[in-house]
């Protein structure tokens, strides 16, 4: 894996990673991760992709400001760092809040982004399914150890838990400081792209598990209904990260996509 960072327009530094060879395909993580996120999964993409992934701002080895974030903020990260890679268009590959990022970043930079896929991700604002109150007390609740368990449980089904009792890439950067948790959960929680969806003109996958509560399976069909030239396909019993657990399904559903003729 080769790093390095990029510079914001703000001059915050994005640390980014490249693996592999062939075209590129830009890796967007969830809410609060790194690019650990896609450990055990990004080599499924290598035999037609080089993967490229960056730690959002607030996580991992990039600046970490005590200012507010946004989805915009993290577009124009995403666009730093293929700037600073010298790449002109990617495919784009989002999930969760990664998903939300690559929604502006298609709709509104449509020149960076040859094919899109949405995954477990939500349009957000008022036209989205959001998750049920009772999750949203059970991952409020002020016992830590427990909040934790929930979340797991979200991402994984039961049988996935008991054959792997983690740590877990996906359930967020431990040593990320409170404040830019906080704010990466507003940037994701103002996220609303219903108006701009239409405007995205790349071929675009929705993918999503039919068992996702953290990020209701209802979400994906409202994004394929918006965007043009978009499919939706469902993965049986999968939660949110349907990517991980059922990765030998959802690899090459991304990568057909990505390869096939256009």
């Amino acid at each position: 894996m080769t790093t390095g960072f990029a510079t914001a327009p703000d001059g915050t530094r994005i640390a980014y990673q490249v693996e592999g060879g062939g075209p590129p395909l830009l890796l967007l993580a969830g809410q609060a991760n790194t690019h650990h996120w896609w450990d055990g999964v990004r080599e499924d993409f290598h035999a037609d992709r080089s993967t490229v992934s960056f730690d959002y701002r607030g996580t991992g080895a990039s600046d970490k400001p005590d200012v507010p974030y946004s989805i915009d903020l993290f577009v124009e990260d995403a666009r730093a760092v293929l700037d600073a890679l010298g790449i002109e268009s990617a495919d784009v590959y989002g999930t969760s809040m990664g998903g939300r990022t690559a929604q502006v970043l298609a709709a509104r930079h449509p020149d960076r982004v040859r094919r899109l896929v949405l995954g477990c991700t939500s349009p957000g604002g008022p036209h989205a399914v959001e998750r049920g109150n009772d999750v949203r007390r059970a991952l409020a609740q002020p016992d830590r150890t427990a909040a934790a368990r929930v979340l797991a449980e979200l991402m994984y089904t039961p049988g996935w838990l008991a054959a792997h009792p983690g740590p877990y890439q996906t359930t967020g950067d431990a040593g990320m400081p409170d404040y830019a948790r906080g704010r990466h959960l507003v940037a994701s929680n103002r996220h609303d792209a219903w108006d701009l969806l239409p405007d995205i003109a790349a071929e675009t996958l929705v993918l999503h598990g039919t068992d996702d509560r953290f990020n209701p399976t209802e979400n994906a069909h409202l994004i394929a209904g918006r965007i043009p030239r978009a499919g939706v396909e469902l993965i049986e019993g999968a939660r949110h990260a349907y990517f991980e657990e059922f990765r030998a399904l959802a690899g090459p559903a991304v990568l057909r996509f990505l390869t096939r003729p256009q």
